[in-house]
């Protein structure tokens, strides 16, 4: 029963701090919203709070059923993961956030996937997953990246620069995109075959 209440905690006190992270991030931004929502990280953070909010406060609705299953989770923890890894080792050095800027720059790319992804692997209760649950959750990224294209094209705007088809042209941007989704899979595979070791012990 203790080992409960502290997951309920635990998952209620990161759903709203996510909230409160992605509220103060679209606050302070001068950013248009529809660039501020474009983004993957806004996206996958976004999809930690609502999933979040749902299984812990609203377990018993459609929406709740459906974030509390464990495809779903694992899911949200490969994107947020993704997030994590291209973000830390790729697009940090780019810019240089100051004052609340850099606050939610750590919070959305360091703490809160990091939190997520530790949840994830103490609190969700393990099942069987199938190595096609890998494909089906390129879906979400997949669709992603072709809205990034096609509306980088009509308002010459892309979230990341390794998107960016006026600089890099349409072939490298594809290859980039290529590499990404096999990043996604392979990086799926390895939280399926953590999970599926999990239920062996």
């Amino acid at each position: 029963m203790k080992n409960l209440n502290f997951k309920t905690i635990f998952a209620s006190t990161l759903a709203l701090f996510t909230w409160f992270c992605i509220i103060l991030q679209f606050y302070i931004s001068s950013d248009k919203f529809i660039n501020i929502i474009s983004y993957f990280t806004i996206l996958c953070n976004s999809l930690i709070a609502v999933s979040l909010s749902f299984s812990t406060f609203f377990p018993k609705t459609k929406l709740g059923a459906f974030f509390s299953s464990l495809s779903v989770k694992t899911a949200i923890a490969l994107y947020i993961f993704i997030v994590f890894v291209v973000y830390n080792t790729v697009l940090r050095g780019i810019w240089k956030p100051t004052g609340w800027q850099l606050f939610l720059d750590n919070m959305l790319h360091v703490l809160i996937p990091i939190l997520y992804i530790l949840s994830w692997l103490f609190f969700v209760t393990k099942g069987k997953l199938n190595w096609n649950n890998g494909l089906y959750w390129l879906l979400f990224p997949l669709i992603y990246l072709i809205y990034s294209l096609i509306r980088g094209a009509i308002v010459n705007w892309y979230p990341y620069p390794f998107l960016n088809a006026v600089k890099l042209g349409y072939n490298q941007v594809i290859i980039n995109i290529i590499i990404m989704l096999f990043v996604f899979l392979i990086s799926g595979s390895a939280l399926i075959a953590i999970n599926n070791k999990s239920l062996k012990k």
